[in-house]
């Protein structure tokens, strides 16, 4: 299996009622253009230890298909505002590959890993540019629908999702307060959840 691939993960999300529109981005500090929406189909597979040992710890491991990052997944803890996330190719099964687990070992000791929830999130992404055309940011319009599979409750709500890109700005927080400005003046609230794993299990 190839070696994993390495990121850091730093991004703010707002609720949204369904069919909210898009605020316009141009104009936030460093944004100079954004791309068309790019519509993807997200279908994730989320699991955990049977003591929950990796989610005690905030860390989430899950195989998604559908998108520019299909494969598996590892996302560590929040530290200074952003999570180190992982990325191994795709498998044929939802079996956790070896390598994953010995990338897990650092959280928990358990080789047994179940079914925790399931995610599928219709997403439609756009890429804000700067003037020279590089990534500040992706924002993502997300249509989630889950399921709690110890518990067999679904739910489902509509999202926000911005993430910094390899041109973010500086001044990161300047941007974000602008680009909360602009979402909740188009009417997005405050996260109901720290992440969509927290929110399909209720918490």
């Amino acid at each position: 299996m190839a070696s994993a691939i390495s990121s850091r993960e730093i991004e703010r999300k707002f609720d949204v009622a369904p069919g909210t529109p898009v605020p316009d981005w141009t104009g936030v500090p460093g944004v100079h253009t954004v791309s068309p929406g790019d519509e993807r189909h997200l279908d994730a597979l989320y699991l955990d230890t049977e003591d929950l040992a990796l989610g005690r710890r905030g860390v989430a491991v899950r195989r998604r298909t559908g998108g520019p990052d299909a494969g598996w997944h590892i996302k560590g803890p929040l530290i200074d505002g952003g999570r180190v996330e992982m990325q191994w190719p795709l498998t044929l099964t939802d079996d956790v590959p070896q390598d994953v687990r010995d990338a897990l070992a650092t959280w928990t000791d358990s080789t047994e890993f179940t079914p925790l929830a399931k995610i599928v999130n219709d997403r439609t992404a756009y890429e804000l540019r700067d003037s020279a055309g590089g990534v500040v940011a992706e924002f993502a319009a997300d249509r989630v629908s889950t399921v709690d599979l110890r518990r067999g409750v679904e739910r489902a709500w509509c999202e926000w999702e911005m993430e910094l890109g390899p041109a973010a700005p500086d001044d990161i927080e300047a941007f974000f307060a602008a680009v909360a400005e602009r979402a909740i003046a188009a009417g997005a609230t405050a996260p109901s959840s720290a992440s969509k794993l927290a929110r399909a299990l209720g918490l």
